[in-house]
């Protein structure tokens, strides 16, 4: 695969992030203000909550409505559950992107090294030339930390009693807490290191070449029968899977170059290539 359907793997699972938490922003917009203590509206004047909504709906231009049922709306604590989940699914992916770069960026000859991370540090104390991912780093505490208040929101929702729920102080704050952290934490991360990420082309091309793996797109093709003997070949001689194809005359050296040209290997095609023998 390219690098560019790796970072377009990481957008996609973020955009559907997105709408996930649009979807749950806008559960707030039913509000059960004229409910008083518990639900049943007491002391309010009986078109108090009719006016209140159709004035808020007014005042911030928003599509509020009013809750269908002011006893139940006045101790469940659903909207608030639901965003704070949502944005630990956004924590959780992004955290994973994060992982992701650390791995692909881990080396220089001890790692992957496909690509490179902008270095935000002169280098390690203990270790000369070594430059951590600390952006990264970063990122993926801002995760945990997100992830920790989501829990905290849950055990808060869960701790509602009859029509109350006196632990709202603490599961908004976990919110706020969290949207602020996520929004400084990506601001980060996009700044300091995703802008400045540039491929390791001759070590990501050398990864092609000397794979064994590339059999697999030769399966269809050869069988699977001449994949399994040329994959056990290469690794027991530690020769290349291409020079071997051509020595035992499966395929001519043209269509082999066809097959396992990276752009035909990226995606599903038909080349119509038989082999020789």
């Amino acid at each position: 695969m390219t690098l560019g359907q790796t970072f377009g793997g990481f957008a996609s699972i973020l955009e559907h992030e997105v709408e996930c938490l649009d979807f749950a922003a806008e559960q707030f917009l039913s509000i059960n203000m004229g409910a008083t203590a518990i639900g049943t509206g007491i002391c309010s004047e009986p078109e108090y909550a009719d006016y209140c909504t159709e004035a808020m709906a007014k005042i911030t231009g928003w599509k509020i409505t009013r809750t269908a049922d002011f006893v139940g709306a006045t101790s469940d604590t659903s909207e608030m559950i639901g965003y704070s989940s949502a944005l630990k699914r956004i924590a959780v992916k992004v955290n994973k992107i994060c992982n992701d770069l650390r791995l692909l960026s881990s080396g220089p000859r001890c790692g992957l090294g496909e690509i490179n991370l902008p270095a935000m540090q002169p280098g390690s104390s203990i270790m000369p030339g070594k430059v951590n991912p600390v952006i990264p780093e970063v990122m993926s505490q801002v995760c945990y930390k997100v992830i920790g208040n989501d829990l905290c929101v849950t055990m808060a929702g869960d701790a509602s009693q009859m029509e109350l729920n006196a632990m709202e102080p603490v599961m908004a704050q976990c919110c706020f807490e969290s949207i602020d952290l996520l929004i400084n934490g990506f601001d980060t991360l996009r700044t300091l290191c995703i802008e400045g990420i540039t491929a390791n082309e001759e070590k990501c091309r050398s990864y092609v070449r000397e794979s064994i793996g590339i059999v697999t797109a030769l399966n269809p093709i050869i069988g699977y029968k001449n994949s399994t003997k040329i994959a056990k070949e290469a690794l027991e001689t530690g020769r290349g899977v291409y020079d071997l194809i051509i020595e035992h005359g499966i395929l001519s050296k043209e269509d082999l170059d066809t097959v396992l040209a990276p752009e035909n290997m990226t995606h599903p095609v038909r080349l119509g290539i038989k082999p020789l023998k």
